[in-house]
């Protein structure tokens, strides 16, 4: 009887686990899928200019693109230098493509709304031309948020604020 009941509790336990990755799955009409992407753009020259109203703005520019390429952001934070991503995508998102939309048209309206940024700038580019973007399937997500929720953490910290 004890077989039983541990088989039991292990098939319930399998049971839940897929049941959560199921409810965690995005899906179209002949797939189911789950992207997640963690994506980090750097300010051209590592200048410090970013602060959380900008950052704000940034992300507001992201997700208002990113409903045309079926990307969702889920996570935003920042330094005063880079900003960290955490965005779910669609196996039909153009990644580069929205990668290089987003960037240009956050480039030129914070460019055009924060004018004073301008000045800090290396010949007007606010974006570095490089970015880093990572699949994020080797991790938790909670692990991935954490990590982004603490960035600037440590500095602040040392710095008293």
């Amino acid at each position: 009887m004890k077989a039983n009941s541990r088989n039991d509790k292990i098939s319930f336990t399998m049971k839940e686990k897929y049941n959560k990755l199921v409810t965690t799955l995005d899906t179209n009409n002949h797939s189911v899928f789950n992207l997640n992407y963690h994506l980090v753009l750097v300010v051209k020259c590592r200048r410090k200019v970013l602060n959380k109203q900008m950052v704000s703005r940034i992300r507001e520019i992201g997700e208002y693109i990113g409903n045309r390429y079926h990307i969702n952001f889920l996570e935003v934070n920042h330094e005063k230098d880079h900003m960290h991503i955490l965005f779910k995508a669609h196996p039909k998102s153009a990644l580069s493509k929205y990668i290089g939309a987003f960037k240009s048209a956050s480039s030129r309206l914070i460019k055009k709304e924060y004018p004073h940024v301008k000045e800090k700038l290396w010949k007007e580019c606010f974006w570095s031309q490089s970015y880093c973007l990572i699949s994020t399937g080797g991790a938790p997500l909670e692990v991935i948020k954490s990590y982004i929720q603490t960035q600037g953490e440590k500095k602040r910290k040392a710095n008293g604020q």
